[in-house]
């Protein structure tokens, strides 16, 4: 197959060129040239359009450029909105001074655009040591900037009219005579300076000071001769978590500690107890506590019979409204809290013990 198209290399370009060449007579070079950079425009100035393949080569050209002359820059803040609305600016206010110069007609001949070529220090390296031009060097310089030797000295001639417009509105400003005066008066005006040199070690051994006027210029200036504050200081942390660390204490001496500090450690007594209480009136009858009592002792019956029916007798009889929906629980209380019957009774008790009925107060 490949030495098919090899042996019939000949035919294949002939055929192209039949191809090609009606396209070129029909359209033309710059029919070409316009349906490949034909795109969506992006700007618009008079009638010429800024596609944005245009905007996009005309900032990776200015990213280079900035690039080469900050190697050590970051390209990432080249790329933000910011930067590239910037070369879209930049290539609108070209255009707009493009257009004012094609207005005014303002052109280049090809002597002033042979100088300006000629004072180009990028062209003059090009040249051969005999003054004529490196072609092939030429060419390369022009493609580092993206076109061809003759777009090149299109864009030289381009921006030499851009400059008459600027140059135009330059010159065209006038300054005030005031204003001028002031800015020329720098560069014209002459001063004379006299300069007398005073050494101190010269009249140091002529000035005599009394200790007068030393201790009054000192209580003028007693300020001066002030230093701030100061203070030599040594201190000792103790840090008491790392001195537990290194503590080993032994149960015996715990213990000893202990006897002998029992007052100072010990608390009061207290004590936890439940009870179901039956209530009367002061001026109850005899009959009346008589009834009461044999109820109680009824219920210490059954509790003696089974001591865990305590909480469900305490919250269906006991009548003590803080306790009886907690099945008669009382809490922790000291010897002190309760009426001394009631204390004696419940001091009295080993863990787990009922009490005989208590009457109190």
């Amino acid at each position: 197959m490949f030495d098919f198209f090899r042996n019939n290399m000949k035919f294949f370009m002939g055929l192209l060129m039949l191809l090609i060449i009606p396209g070129f007579v029909l359209l033309g070079v710059d029919g070409y040239s316009n349906f490949r950079e034909s795109g969506q425009a992006v700007a618009k100035v008079g009638s010429s359009k800024i596609t944005e393949q245009e905007w996009e080569a005309a900032h990776r050209n200015e990213v280079d450029r900035r690039s080469a002359s900050m190697p050590n820059i970051d390209k990432a803040l080249f790329e933000t909105r910011a930067a590239r609305m910037g070369t879209l600016e930049r290539m609108v206010d070209e255009r707009v001074l493009t257009l004012a110069a094609q207005k005014q007609h303002f052109v280049t001949t090809d002597q002033r655009l042979a100088r300006e070529l000629a004072s180009d220090p990028e062209i003059a390296a090009v040249r051969r040591p005999d003054g004529t031009l490196d072609m092939a060097a030429y060419d390369s310089l022009a493609a580092r900037r993206g076109t061809n030797a003759k777009g090149f000295e299109q864009m030289v001639r381009s921006n030499m009219a851009v400059q008459q417009v600027t140059k135009g509105v330059a010159v065209s400003s006038f300054v005030p005579e005031s204003s001028a005066q002031r800015a020329l008066g720098s560069f014209f005006e002459r001063r004379e300076v006299q300069v007398a040199r005073f050494v101190p070690a010269d009249f140091r051994s002529k000035v005599q000071v009394a200790d007068a006027e030393v201790e009054a210029y000192y209580q003028a200036n007693g300020p001066r001769f002030q230093s701030p504050e100061a203070v030599d200081l040594e201190y000792l942390v103790l840090d008491l978590a790392s001195v537990e660390k290194t503590l080993k204490l032994n149960e015996t001496d715990v213990r000893a500690y202990y006897d002998q500090n029992q007052a100072k450690l010990a608390g009061d007594e207290t004590r936890r107890a439940s009870h179901i209480l039956l209530t009367l009136s002061k001026d109850a009858s005899a009959s009346e506590k008589a009834a009461v009592r044999a109820k109680a002792e009824s219920l210490l019956a059954q509790l003696k019979g089974n001591p865990a029916l305590f909480a469900d007798l305490a919250k269906r009889e006991s009548q003590d409204p803080g306790s009886a929906k907690q099945g008669g629980d009382l809490g922790f209380f000291g010897r002190n809290d309760m009426v001394k019957p009631f204390s004696d009774a419940a001091f009295g008790l080993s863990k787990g013990a009922l009490s005989g009925v208590v009457e109190t107060e």
